[in-house]
């Protein structure tokens, strides 16, 4: 899920112009198709990919639980994927979009779930506890960064938007490890896992086919959400994320198809990671300069880096993502921290005094 649009500059390739239509599909390579599931956010689509393996097929992430995702997937079943033997479930992270339907389809087809340790926890403690998101706790987290309380309250809300949207999970699933080999008929892919939108989140590159699933982490025309949360408020997953792009580039080749979940396959990995470094970096600028003249919360930096009109699903992301900005400049040593009457405010960091010689 975003709300942070990055057009590419430079021009990226892409092999395959058209989605696929409603209940269609596209063979990416063979054994490898591409299918799309509607969602009722402004990001309105996820992709899924299918993996032939030997017999049967694993599907890679499962759409979100609303009536109309499963009335598409039936008539996918019933129609363009009609006598596949689905074994295997493979979900990339824990955020609805991904891993609502896992659940129903492991249960429809007895297969089994595979992901990360972080994605199957993260889904079951929100799934087992959602009550703790309208803690005190929680709700003075955001008010203490300037949100007003509306806003707040409504931020403090979506444990329970989160169990609408996302099945209950099989008991028991296999865990994907960065740097396990997964083997899936007669292709051979590398895990990879890449933090910043969400921790370990899971993808697959195949060297011999040259083929990187790459999930959320990196898309065509805008960044996955990078945000601080109430449980972790002084976390740095902008940190993260950028080490996951600079690692694209030194580590995997830049003549990859990738393929996101969200939006169209493309070529250019290497160029675009550089763009989504160039992009938050200019924004974490943006954050410095506004605070070379005031003291800032996060709410009032908030009109800085969005400057379209929000709603307020669209508005707990994009304060999260401002200070996941914040709190980068904080470990760089550039902004400082500062609690004033129960509210944090940044400041630029104060020149250290030099020990003495």
């Amino acid at each position: 899920m975003s709300i942070d649009i990055v057009k590419p500059e430079a021009k990226l390739a892409y092999p395959f112009p058209e989605a696929p239509s409603p209940g269609g599909l596209i063979e990416v390579r063979p054994g490898l198709l591409w299918l799309r599931l509607p969602l009722p956010f402004k990001l309105d689509h996820v992709n899924i990919y299918l993996i032939q393996d030997g017999d049967g097929w694993v599907i890679v992430d499962a759409g979100i639980s609303t009536n109309e995702a499963r009335a598409v997937w039936d008539s996918y079943f019933a129609g363009a994927l009609a006598g596949l033997k689905i074994t295997k479930v493979l979900v990339t992270h824990f955020h609805p979009d991904h891993i609502g339907l896992a659940g129903w389809l492991c249960d429809r087809f007895q297969a089994r779930l595979l992901t990360s340790l972080s994605s199957y926890m993260s889904c079951r403690v929100i799934s087992l506890d959602p009550r703790a998101f309208e803690s005190p706790r929680n709700g003075l987290f955001y008010r203490s960064h300037g949100m007003d309380d509306e806003a707040a309250q409504t931020v403090s809300t979506q444990g329970h938007e989160y169990l609408r949207q996302v099945d209950p999970l099989p008991d028991t699933f296999l865990r994907l490890v960065s740097g396990d080999a997964l083997t899936l008929g007669d292709k051979s892919f590398r895990v990879i896992t890449g933090d910043g939108h969400v921790a370990e989140q899971v993808m697959l590159y195949c060297e011999a086919e040259k083929i990187l699933l790459a999930a959320d982490q990196v898309l065509e025309h805008i960044s996955p959400n990078v945000s601080v949360w109430a449980g972790e408020p002084d976390g740095d997953p902008l940190g993260h994320y950028l080490r996951s792009l600079r690692m694209f580039i030194s580590d995997i080749p830049d003549d990859v198809l990738v393929l996101p979940g969200h939006m169209r396959p493309f070529y250019g990995l290497h160029t675009r990671a550089q763009e989504l470094i160039a992009h938050h970096e200019m924004r974490c600028g943006i954050i410095l300069d506004a605070c070379r003249d005031a003291d800032r919360a996060v709410a009032e930096l908030v009109p800085l880096l969005f400057h379209r009109p929000l709603n307020p699903h669209q508005m707990g992301f994009a304060f999260a993502e401002t200070l996941a900005h914040a709190n980068r400049l904080v470990r760089r040593g550039e902004l400082d921290v500062l609690s004033r009457q129960e509210r944090f405010l940044f400041r630029l960091a104060r020149p250290r005094s030099q020990p003495n010689a």
